[in-house]
């Protein structure tokens, strides 16, 4: 009989698995594309799902500018709330009773990602595109079929 001899090896985490890229992520839509550095839950998770592809960025950036999110559904990715979890516990994050809120620290964090060159560049790029113009009331008109 033959014996089988497993070696571990180590396993690299995917960038999208990585608390703290999504904790920068969230920072950024919240500093640069929320009003008042706040948003709901189900905003967070909309530019979350856009900045997988750009396909998905062209979109967002298309209902910028329409004024119209023309998105039957998006993505919900489990790992935005542990980051969002780890967010709160870190006090970069408040959770509000419409969804998240930018603390002190969080502002700070999300000016230094601003400032750190090659740092999260795409983002940075879609964020400066769409700016503050995907509104909450956008999200609900897109969502209302949702019946949840």
């Amino acid at each position: 009989m033959s014996r089988l001899k497993f070696e571990p090896r180590p396993v690299p985490v995917l960038p999208e698995h990585r608390p703290l890229y999504k904790i920068s992520q969230i920072l950024l839509t919240l500093s640069l594309a929320s009003r008042a550095g706040r948003s709901s839950l189900q905003r967070l998770h909309l530019f979350n799902w856009a900045l997988k592809s750009p396909e998905r960025c062209r979109r967002l950036h298309q209902a910028a500018i329409t004024k119209r999110l023309d998105v039957v559904t998006w993505g919900f990715d489990p790992m935005l709330a542990n980051a969002l979890n780890y967010a709160v516990a870190s006090g970069l994050l408040e959770q509000v009773d419409t969804g998240y809120e930018l603390t002190l620290d969080g502002h700070i964090f999300a000016n230094q990602v601003m400032r750190a060159e090659g740092v999260l560049f795409e983002e940075k790029a879609l964020f400066k595109t769409v700016g503050k113009s995907i509104t909450e009331k956008m999200i609900e008109t897109a969502s209302k079929d949702w019946g949840i």
